[in-house]
């Protein structure tokens, strides 16, 4: 098994940015963690292929949580690649299939009503991004504790950012994926945007959580791999 970090570089305001999907090598079959914003799908098939792996070995994709930069391009996944078996926390599967609000839409709504001005108008076009993901069926939910990957992978709840964020520990590996629970901030492990955490005790507590993994190398989501010292 390996993990293997995918840079995917975009422009966002006229100023270069990065996120960090995750790619998970196992017996010839890819598995991928998360899958960018709205029509991202060219820029990570083509990180995929850069690295050397065929599109055609793509047989998972593992949402952390319901953000639009994380499940952006999961429909366009599925409509490209039907038999990709998707996967995604209980509690996030039911937005993610638009059977529920989002929970990140129900509270952008909410910072609206007090917005005015610049932030209004990021305001009204973040509740825009957000309407324009496509929603997909999830293919197999998991919770707490729950063994993946043959055995190689144990899902982590991590919640806090969004009630159902779940992060991946691979023992084997000393690896933490951790989605949006931690980034690496300066070479430190932080909480992604603090101020949008839906429940910001929990989200600390979730940091904790991971960092008492004591792993070797945390794949963040946000700042890219972070590599323990300690």
């Amino acid at each position: 098994m390996e993990i293997v970090e995918l840079a995917i570089e975009f422009e966002f305001n006229g100023q270069k940015n990065c996120i960090y999907p995750s790619l998970i090598v196992l017996n010839n079959e890819l598995t991928l963690v998360d899958t960018g914003y709205v029509q991202f799908l060219p820029l990570i098939e083509e990180a995929i292929v850069e690295h050397g792996y065929d599109l055609a070995s793509l047989k998972n994709i593992i949402i952390t949580h319901y953000d639009d930069d994380h499940i952006g391009s999961l429909y366009d996944f599925k409509e490209k690649y039907p038999s990709i078996h998707l996967i995604a926390s209980k509690k996030e599967s039911s937005s993610i299939s638009g059977a529920k609000k989002s929970e990140r839409l129900t509270q952008a709504e909410a910072m609206l009503e007090n917005m005015v001005g610049e932030e209004r108008e990021f305001g009204e076009w973040f509740i825009g991004q957000l309407k324009s993901v496509k929603h997909v069926a999830i293919d197999e939910t998991v919770q707490d504790g729950d063994v993946i990957l043959n055995g190689g992978c144990r899902v982590i709840a991590t919640p806090g950012h969004t009630a159902g964020h779940i992060s991946l520990y691979f023992p084997s590996l000393q690896s933490v994926i951790t989605g949006d629970a931690a980034v690496n901030e300066e070479h430190k492990l932080v909480i992604a945007n603090p101020q949008f955490c839906l429940d910001i005790d929990a989200a600390k507590q979730s940091l904790q959580k991971v960092i008492d993994l004591q792993a070797n190398t945390y794949y963040c989501y946000h700042g890219g791999k972070f590599v323990n010292s300690d």
